[in-house]
Parts: C-alpha cells; structure tokens; sequence
C-alpha cells in the first residue's frame, strides 16, 4: 500500500493551514462587518469567539484528521458509524465552495491586470466592476485561476501544498504590514476644509460605537463574527480533517493550534487597519458602510485618488488578494481530491485531473450567472442570489452551522471529549485548554450553533 503522503513537520503543516485560513474572508470579508459592526465593539467580540468557539472547532477538526488519518467522510465514520452521514455533509461544503471560488480569484486577477496596466480610473469607475462580471469574457480569468490551482495540488502535499505555503504566507504577512503602516500615514482635505487623517481611521476602526445599542443588534454582530469564524479559520468543511490527516505523530497539535488562529487572526486585525483608515481618509464615513463591495468598487476609488502611490499600493494589495485566495482554492481542491481517492481508491494525480475538468467547467457556468445564465433566485436570509450567491449561501449559512452543531453533539455527547483530548496529547505535549474545551464543545458550542444556523436560514428574524 502507498505511504500516505504528509507534511515534513510542524511549521510547514502550519503555514499549510494558516494558508488555507488566511483568504479573501480575512482581506475582504473581516473589514466591512467591522466596519459595520461598531468597529471595536466587533474586534472585542470576533476575538473572544476565536479563542474559545473557534479553537475548539479548529482542535476538533486536526485531531479528527490525524487519529483517523482520514479525510472527512471516512474519517466521521470511524469516530461512528452511525455519524457517516456527517462526513457526507462535510464533504459537500469544499463541493460547493470549489464551483466559485476560482470566480472570484479570477476578479482579483483582473484588478492585478488593471493596475498592471495602470488603468486606476477604469478601475475607480462606479460601473467598472459590474461590467466586467456582466462580460461573458470574464470568465477566461477565473479559468486561469482554476488552472493554477489545480497545477498546485497535482504537485502533492510537500512540494505543492507545503511549498507553495511556505513561499506565500511570509510574503503576505509582509504585505499586509507594510500597507497597514502606509495606511496610517495617509492625509487628505474634505470638501468642507477638514482634515481627514490614517490614524483617525485607525480610532474609527478600534473604537467601540455602541450607538443605537440594542440586545437584537449585539446579537447579530455577534452572530456576524461567528459565521466569519468559519471564512477565516477554514472549520466545519473538512478542510482541516483533511490537513489533520497529513500531520505526523510527534508534531504538538495543541501549540499548531495556537500559531495558527494567531496568525490568522493577526492577518484579519491588520487587514483592517489597511483598509478602514484609507477608505475613512478619502470617502469619510460614507465610505465605511460600503459592505461587500468593499474591495472591488470602494478599495479603487481610494487608490485612484493616492495618485501615483495608488498604483503601486493598489498592484500590491490585489496581489496579496491573490495569494490569499489561491492558498484557501489550493486547501478547498485538496480536501475533495483526498476524499474522492479515499472513497473511489484511485490514483490521486488522475483524480486531479478528473476534478479539475470537472471544476474548470463549474467555474465557467458560475462565471456567466452573471450574463449568459444570470438568474435571481430569493434566499430565506431575506437576500436575493445569482448562481454564485446560491452556492455561497447553502455552503456557508446552511450547512456549516449545521455540521458545527452536529459535530458538537457527536463529540460532546457520543463518542465524549476525551476522544480528542487523547489525540492531542497523544505527541507527548499537555494540552493546556482541556477545561475549556470539554465545557465549550459540552454545553457552549451546541447552542451558540442552534442559535447561529436559526438566523442564517432565516428561521429567526
């Protein structure tokens, strides 16, 4: 039988997984809900989750995956079962996550392309990005992106995965300070006379605004943060089973845990203070309620107006996107790639073949539900979706709350936190937050998940 193939140690498994965690959630996604969110009121929130909630499903995740050494569906069955239908479940979140993802890869591609070009006003235009996803030919850029992607995993866990990690994550991390530090420095004069500073911004984005204050509203940001626990932390999709999987014996998984939601979270806080006190600088308060279209229609504007620094700070940034999104599609593609040879038990390199003529083919009908299969469908959270909506929605608000809940009822209550609690000690290393675990996967995690998957399915107004 082939030896299963592995990361050579702890610090390549933990740039693997920061790599996955770290992605367009954390640049795009974190900034606008704290933005709108009261800023330090959703900072203070976010930070508590992920080090409680957070970690405990980040610790379930990797240790299911290196005591079963399997991938999710496998994996679910061996803990029980009866629980297979979980594994199934979790599985069919990367499924459907995968037919979009590359799209919107392929959008930052073209803003790379546009800044390359020095096309910063065509990128500022307020119809700039609608047209460019209206065009059928934008699907050729979310093709490209596919393609790179599935070139990465066909090179293998170390050599592609790993590689690829090790090369990007420190690269990114040095991005995203240096633009979070020019951030602060940025000055500019409003219209009425007044001066507009980076560091007021920052106070903007840190402060706490308890501004019409209410319990309903502390619970919708609160349930804001936790749904972007699953962006940033890549849990309850499988992915981190899968990479679980892949970590040798001896490797701490408990001191893997700690770097890894650090340095994610470390990259969200600074993706902030890149992107509010730039966009407060140039737009005012206006620009702070800009939401989803944060990065692609609001993001240009202010680099336009920084000139000829905002072509170069603009390249950079989208480039950083880029490497973000490429890691979190490289960690979606590798988590079905080891399920579908753990099930079919067939080769991996044609596996990734197969998938990834599937994929390049899903990315291009996603691609044109913009255009040529545009569509608008009502969600029960109250919005309306095209194509790429749709997937988004029953991957993130449907099912993983729901497999969060349903794990935490296996774990807690069937096969009992001791299951895990061995497996990440099983190296030798204590694992300093039993306590905390046992009560939150127990008692805290089933209800904070209840409560989560009533409100994204609209069940709970």
């Amino acid at each position: 039988m082939k030896e299963k193939s592995s990361f050579t140690g702890q610090m390549g498994f933990v740039f693997a997984a920061a790599g996955s965690a770290v992605g367009v959630g954390n640049l795009w996604r974190f900034p606008y809900l704290a933005a709108k969110d009261g800023g330090g009121i959703f900072l203070l929130i976010y930070l508590i989750l992920v080090f409680t909630v957070g970690s405990v499903l980040l610790t379930s995740d990797l240790a299911i995956g290196r005591r079963t050494g399997m991938s999710a569906i496998h994996a679910y069955e061996t803990m029980h079962k009866k629980w297979k239908f979980l594994g199934i479940l979790t599985f069919l979140v990367p499924v459907l996550i995968m037919t979009y993802y590359a799209v919107i890869g392929g959008w930052v591609l073209k803003y790379i392309l546009l800044f390359l070009q020095g096309d910063m006003g065509q990128a500022a235009q307020d119809g700039c990005f609608t047209s460019f996803i209206t065009d059928p030919s934008s699907l050729g850029y979310g093709l490209v992106f596919m393609g790179l992607t599935a070139a990465i995993v066909f090179a293998g866990v170390e050599k592609g995965i790993e590689g690829v990690s090790k090369m990007v994550m420190p690269i990114l991390l040095i991005m995203v300070v240096g633009i979070a530090i020019f951030s602060l420095t940025l000055t500019s004069v409003a219209e009425d006379g007044s001066v507009r500073t980076g560091m007021e911004g920052l106070m903007v984005y840190l402060t706490p605004d308890f501004t019409g204050m209410t319990l309903s509203r502390f619970l919708q940001i609160t349930l804001d943060a936790m749904s972007q626990l699953f962006f940033s932390l890549s849990v309850s999709m499988g992915i981190m089973i899968t990479y679980g999987s892949y970590v040798k014996p001896d490797v701490d998984l408990g001191k893997s845990v700690s770097m890894i939601e650090s340095m994610d979270t470390l990259v969200a806080l600074l993706a902030g203070v890149m992107i509010i006190p730039a966009v407060y600088v140039f737009l005012g308060m206006e620009g702070m309620s800009a939401g989803p279209g944060l990065m692609f229609i609001s993001l240009p504007k202010v680099f336009a107006q920084m000139q000829l620094a905002g072509r170069l700070v603009g390249l950079v940034f989208f480039v950083l996107t880029a490497f973000a999104a490429l890691t979190s599609c490289i960690s979606v593609l590798e988590s079905i790639v080891a399920n579908a040879t753990e099930i079919l038990h067939t080769d991996r390199k044609k596996t990734i073949l197969v998938l990834s003529a599937i994929y390049l083919v899903a990315t291009g009908v996603i691609a044109l539900g913009y255009s040529k299969f545009y569509v608008e469908v009502p969600l029960p959270n109250g919005s309306t979706g095209q194509l790429l909506d749709i997937m988004d929605y029953i991957s993130n608000s449907f099912m993983m709350p729901l497999i969060a809940l349903l794990s935490s009822i296996l774990i807690g209550w069937v096969v009992k936190p001791k299951w895990i609690l061995e497996e990440m000690e099983r190296s030798g290393h204590a694992y300093s937050r039993k306590g905390l675990y046992v009560v939150m996967v127990k008692y805290c995690l089933p209800i904070i998940m209840f409560i989560l998957f009533l409100q994204s399915t609209g069940l709970m107004a």
